[in-house]
């Protein structure tokens, strides 16, 4: 069993999920549209181009999202995210740039800019433009068993 990351968006499902699938060398799996549904009672209120449910392919790991906008889902209106972060390591100091640089661009807050730690060669906390919480942690040589940093 593997969790399965689920993220909703205020409107901006498709874009968000295929800029991470892009920055993190995923695929976009299955998209469906609110205009996409079998009949109105299985949409959510807003436009037909609202995503409904997507997934996108990391790897082994999947990720999935959908859309929220205010008053769009039922019993549910969107809110950024809070109380978790989408944690990877980018596997090397150069991708961990690479990473970074794209994922943060007109980040909404960087908590923790990148710089070395005691647990970690590389660390950065930030939300993105579409609201996402990210820690992008590489441990490199300050855990056992993970790549030298200089790789």
């Amino acid at each position: 069993m593997e969790p399965i990351i689920y993220l909703t968006f205020n409107g901006n499902c498709l874009e968000a999920m295929t800029h991470y699938a892009e920055v993190l060398g995923g695929s976009v799996g299955g998209v469906f549209r609110n205009g996409d549904a079998p009949s109105p009672e299985n949409r959510m209120e807003g436009g037909d181009d609202l995503v409904l449910n997507m997934m996108i392919r990391l790897g082994d790991a999947m990720m999935m999202g959908s859309d929220c906008p205010e008053g769009g889902c039922p019993d549910a209106v969107y809110r950024e995210p809070t109380g978790f972060a989408v944690t990877i390591d980018p596997g090397s100091l150069a991708e961990f740039d690479r990473v970074y640089t794209a994922l943060a661009e007109g980040a909404r807050k960087v908590a923790m800019p990148p710089q070395e730690t005691f647990w970690a060669d590389r660390f950065a906390m930030f939300t993105d433009r579409f609201g996402t919480p990210w820690m992008l942690n590489h441990p490199g040589s300050k855990m056992p068993g993970c790549p030298d940093a200089a790789a």
